[in-house]
């Protein structure tokens, strides 16, 4: 996480939504210290950073500044699982992988509407 883009970007939305930043901390109910946390080094949990971007009515990745504000949003299940693999280490990460990767190659878990993609060749 780039805290300095982090804290620009909080500032940001905040201005753009007429409000103060520790106004919007106090009130998402991260604390009024948050961005000073931050600041001296803090890494926010992750709920505080969901907590603080459904205030401000954006996603967490525009608000850690990974994605450019008004980019599509993903799916609640996309975003849980795109905050968990940003926490997992390398071999969290790769674990999970080869395990989406069994279970698609299984063809138990794949929708029907999309079984076939990929199989035509590019």
């Amino acid at each position: 996480m780039d805290a300095e883009k982090f804290v620009q970007n909080i500032k940001l939305f905040c201005l753009q939504r007429g409000i103060k930043p520790t106004v919007a901390c106090k009130e998402s109910g991260v604390g009024g210290s948050f961005i000073n946390d931050i600041e001296r080094g803090r890494t926010p949990s992750v709920a505080k950073v969901q907590t603080l971007a459904q205030y401000l009515g954006v996603t967490t990745s525009e608000l850690l500044g990974e994605t450019p504000p008004g980019a599509p949003a993903l799916s609640p299940d996309l975003q849980t699982l795109s905050d968990a693999l940003d926490r997992m280490n390398a071999e969290g990460r790769e674990r999970l992988l080869e395990l989406a990767a069994v279970m698609v190659a299984s063809g138990q878990y794949i929708k029907a509407n999309t079984a076939n993609l990929g199989s035509k060749g590019a």
